[in-house]
């Protein structure tokens, strides 16, 4: 079966591959950071590039908001050959430690989606990164001024959460922050055995009250992040 969504053929898409949420944030990434960008798809919007970085082939492919939206990019991306995937984009933290700006390595992604559910029939399942993502990332971050939060996130349906604490559950879980899509890349790449990770930036600090970055600081870090994400799949074999 032909790929519905990405308009591209095997070979358009680099074994690795980016995977911000926002169309526009592709497009920026591929223009900034990217040798010689290629668009490769933009059907309905989601913008998907191919270049090279560091010398060599790397892609980035938005995925929209949300489970449903990134499980078709994870498949049809797979269906492409890309063998590599991780997921850049921005998060609310939880741990008091965490500064806005900051950066996690998400280890695992606690399903609170509905996407992930369907995909495992409702079994208790546990979606986590590849091992081989989270240790080049951690050990690529170490040529950085800033040290990352290494641990598990969550992966939540709503942005708008209802929860009255959201920060006293999580936190007291052990969880550091909450972000949209990363169970659901975990666990397709598991189904395929494919590699993937996460990086997320620190948007938003929630406590008591949410504290949100300015735009400026907010472009820097996705900007640092950026970097390392790309020297991370650089780092895999």
């Amino acid at each position: 079966m032909s790929p519905v969504h990405l308009r591209a053929e095997p070979g358009d898409y680099a074994d690795s591959v980016l995977l911000p949420g926002d169309p526009r944030r592709a497009q920026y990434i591929a223009e900034t950071f990217f040798e010689a960008p290629k668009l490769v798809n933009e059907e309905r919007g989601m913008l998907g590039y191919t270049g090279t970085y560091g010398g060599q082939p790397v892609s980035v492919q938005s995925t929209g908001m949300g489970c449903p939206s990134a499980s078709i990019v994870t498949e049809e991306l797979y269906q492409l050959g890309a063998r590599n995937l991780l997921r850049i984009g921005t998060c609310g933290g939880y741990s008091p430690e965490m500064s806005l700006g900051d950066l996690v390595i998400a280890t695992a992604a606690t399903p609170m989606d509905g996407t992930t559910t369907t995909l495992t029939r409702g079994i208790p399942y546990a979606p986590a990164a590849d091992f081989h993502a989270v240790h080049a990332a951690y050990h690529a971050s170490e040529g950085y001024d800033a040290r990352p939060h290494l641990g598990p996130v969550v992966t939540s349906d709503v942005f708008y959460d209802p929860e009255e604490e959201p920060q006293e559950l999580w936190n007291g879980l052990g969880v550091l922050a909450v972000e949209m899509e990363a169970a659901s890349i975990f666990t397709i790449s598991a189904m395929h055995g494919i590699r993937a990770g996460c990086l997320l930036t620190v948007s938003d600090t929630i406590g008591l009250e949410v504290t949100r970055i300015g735009d400026e600081a907010l472009r820097k870090a996705v900007d640092d992040m950026t970097r390392l994400a790309l020297d991370t799949l650089n780092a895999l074999d």
